[in-house]
C-alpha cells in the first residue's frame, strides 16, 4: 500500500489513538463549554439578568464559545502539544484571505442550493435552537454577528480543525482527517437541533458538507484563521439574514 504524501506509514494502533485523542480533544472543549456557559449563567442570574433576556443569551452563548478555546487550550497544554495549533496561525497571506472569502462564498451558495434542494423534495431540515432565542427579539441575531466572527468561528474552528483534524492528519493523512473531522463536526449539532428525527439527520449531514469546505481551506493554506474567518463569516451572514427576516425587511 502506498503512503500518503508526506504523511509517514503508521499502524493500526497509532491510528485508533489519534482517533481517541481527537475525540478526546472534542468532549474536553464542550466541557469547557458548559463549565463556561454555566458560570455566565449563574453570574447573570446572580444579579437579576433572567434567563429570557437577550443579555443573558448573548453572554451565555458568548461564554460558551470561549469555553471551547479555554478547553482546547488545557488540552495542547496538559498534552505538551501546543505547536499542533500554533505552527498553523500566523498572518493571512493575499492568497490566505482570497481562501478564505472563496469559502465563505462557497459556504453560502452550498448551504442555499442544499436547502433548496430538500425544499423541493419536500424534507423539513430541523431548526438550531439559537435561531429560535431570537424570535422574540431580533437584535438577538445582530449581536450574534460579532459574536460569530469573534468567537463562534474561530473557537469551534480550533477545535475541529486546529484540534481534530490536525490530530488525525498525522495518522490518517489530509483527506482521511478531513472527512472525520467534518463528521464530528456534524455530529455535535445534534443535542441543538429542534425537529424531527429526519430533519435533524439532514441537518447533520448539511453541516458535515459544510465542514468539508472549511477542512479543505485549512489543509490548502496550512492557516487556522482562513477557516476561522469563513466560518465565522457564514455565521453572521446567517444571523444578518434572519435578522432582516424578524423585522420584515426580506
Amino acid at each position: 500500500m502506498s503512503a500518503v504524501p508526506g504523511v509517514s506509514p503508521r499502524s493500526a494502533e497509532e491510528r485508533l489513538l489519534a482517533l481517541g485523542k481527537g475525540v478526546l480533544i472534542v468532549v474536553v472543549a464542550f466541557l469547557g463549554a458548559l463549565v463556561i456557559a454555566g458560570v455566565t449563567r449563574s453570574l447573570l442570574l446572580g444579579v437579576g439578568i433572567g434567563e429570557d433576556a437577550t443579555t443573558h443569551k448573548i453572554v451565555v452563548s458568548a461564554g460558551q464559545f470561549l469555553g471551547f478555546g479555554l478547553g482546547v487550550a488545557g488540552f495542547l497544554a496538559a498534552t505538551d502539544d501546543r505547536t499542533l495549533v500554533t505552527d498553523r496561525l500566523r498572518r493571512p497571506t493575499l492568497r490566505d484571505a482570497g481562501y478564505l472569502l472563496a469559502g465563505t462564498v462557497v459556504l453560502l451558495v452550498a448551504a442555499n442550493a442544499l436547502g433548496g434542494l430538500f425544499a423541493r423534495l419536500g424534507i423539513e431540515v430541523a431548526q438550531n435552537s439559537v435561531i429560535l432565542a431570537g424570535r422574540d427579539d431580533p437584535t438577538f441575531f445582530l449581536w450574534m454577528v460579532p459574536v460569530s466572527i469573534l468567537l463562534v468561528g474561530p473557537f469551534e474552528e480550533l477545535v475541529f480543525r486546529g484540534g481534530l483534524q490536525g490530530l488525525l492528519r498525522r495518522s490518517w493523512g489530509p483527506a482521511p482527517a478531513i472527512v472525520l473531522a467534518s463528521a464530528g463536526f456534524g455530529a455535535v449539532h445534534l443535542p441543538a437541533l429542534i425537529g424531527g428525527q429526519q430533519g435533524a439527520i439532514v441537518y447533520v449531514a448539511v453541516a458535515a458538507a459544510l465542514g468539508l469546505v472549511l477542512g479543505a481551506a485549512y489543509e490548502r493554506t496550512g492557516n487556522l484563521l482562513v477557516p476561522a474567518g469563513a466560518h465565522g463569516l457564514y455565521n453572521a451572514a446567517l444571523f444578518s439574514f434572519q435578522y432582516a427576516v424578524a423585522t420584515g425587511l426580506v
